[in-house]
């Protein structure tokens, strides 16, 4: 049974891209750590300055008829995807749009988004209902949650000699999280790998240290099927960790883990596969061991009967192939913004998105709403302006 959720800005300052289709090919590592330079470089200019990528587009395809500029931040979750989609629409859909996304997690994002500092926001854990109400009051307008795509939190690790075929259940992954489980060979983590060779070296966990929406669909998991975890350290964008050590967005988790042997942790599946990091095949709700893989995490969002306000969880499906740590990523928006050329901006950059961005996200190892579910998010996206 699927879960509910109980709960004009100056523009970014940063480098526009010109001239060319937008590839961001490169490994999220890559790409973040360009953004954090490119960002160091400008604030050092001195001003009142936002850091973040500007993507202006400069070829004119005959309907390309928009010229405003849109800004948002949230999730780091999404960022390499938002990236790409970005690239694409202002170079070959929309060229007289500028469009700026920076991830600084989805805490930061929800923040921002609610004092109307950016057009938009991502989050990766719905909005809860108290941070709707601060939010539509500060706004005088409706928050809007649009799902874009689904995505995989892997739970990568790093052991000597043994680089695949590592295997979990929620028991011995929440103990490892809690501190109980402290080594390699522990006989829990034996018992489910009898053909390993395990080696007697101390486990060092890894988690976020920031508010995050990756953190939100992982501890939620863990809430769910640890109820030891659920009354200790509870589930949300922070946690107080019983054990561990912390890493600043995906990026920054996927690198403690490439560089502390005996380590493990949580990142999502795109940041896990760029950084050529080992993932655990998790014990599902069906009893099956399943790889994070864009397959499985499209098997978790199937048949769901999903809320009208589309704050949902997909943690710990019951379907046979599904990956069980899975989660939505949002767009957040408001039904009715100052300027119009932005609403009709953000609602066709949403509109294109759901429906052309599938075989990108695919190719970045995000899983496309099921059909159902992307019905429901356009015409979500297309209550922007709505109200007016």
């Amino acid at each position: 049974m699927i879960g509910t959720w109980q709960t004009p800005s100056d523009g970014f300052r940063g480098g526009d891209v010109q001239g060319h289709r937008v590839r961001l090919r490169a490994p999220a590592t890559l790409i973040v750590g360009l953004l954090l330079l490119g960002a160091g470089l400008v604030a050092g200019c001195g001003g009142d300055v936002r850091t973040g990528s500007d993507v202006t587009g400069t070829s004119q395809p005959a309907d390309g008829l928009l010229s405003t500029r849109l800004d948002g931040a949230g999730a780091t979750f999404p960022e390499p995807l938002y990236l790409e989609w970005i690239g694409e629409f202002v170079t070959t859909i929309e060229p007289g749009v500028t469009m700026n996304y920076q991830g600084i997690g989805s805490g930061g994002g929800i923040q921002q988004f609610t004092q109307m500092t950016v057009d938009f926001g991502a989050t990766d854990a719905p909005m809860k209902d108290e941070e709707i109400a601060t939010a539509e009051e500060v706004s005088g307008a409706k928050v809007l949650h649009i799902p874009t795509v689904l995505g995989a939190v892997a739970v990568a690790y790093n052991v000597e000699g043994i680089d695949k075929g590592l295997k979990l259940d929620q028991e011995t992954l929440a103990g490892i999280f809690l501190g109980d489980v402290t080594a390699w060979n522990d006989p829990a983590i034996v018992a489910l790998n009898p053909d390993l060779v395990l080696p007697d070296e101390g486990i060092n966990v890894v988690h976020r240290s920031d508010s995050s929406g990756t953190t939100a669909i992982f501890t939620g998991y863990l809430a769910k099927v640890s109820p030891v975890w659920a009354d200790s350290a509870g589930f949300g964008k922070e946690v107080q960790w019983p054990v561990g050590v912390g890493g600043q967005g995906n990026d920054g988790v996927a690198a403690v883990i490439q560089q502390q042997a005996g380590s493990i942790g949580y990142v999502e599946l795109s940041y896990a596969t760029e950084g050529g990091l080992s993932t655990v095949a998790l014990r599902n709700a069906s009893g099956v061991f399943v790889e994070p893989t864009v397959q499985s995490t499209s098997a978790a969002g199937a048949g769901i009967d999903y809320p009208e306000d589309l704050r949902f969880s997909l943690s710990d499906s019951p379907a046979s192939g599904a990956y069980p740590i899975v989660g939505a990523t949002w767009i957040l928006a408001y039904d009715s913004m100052v300027d119009p050329a932005r609403e009709e901006a953000l609602r066709a950059f949403l509109t294109w998105a759901l429906q052309e961005g599938g075989v990108l996200a695919e190719e970045l190892l995000y899983a496309p709403l099921p059909e159902d579910l992307r019905a429901l998010a356009l015409a979500k996206a297309d209550q922007i302006g709505a109200a007016k």
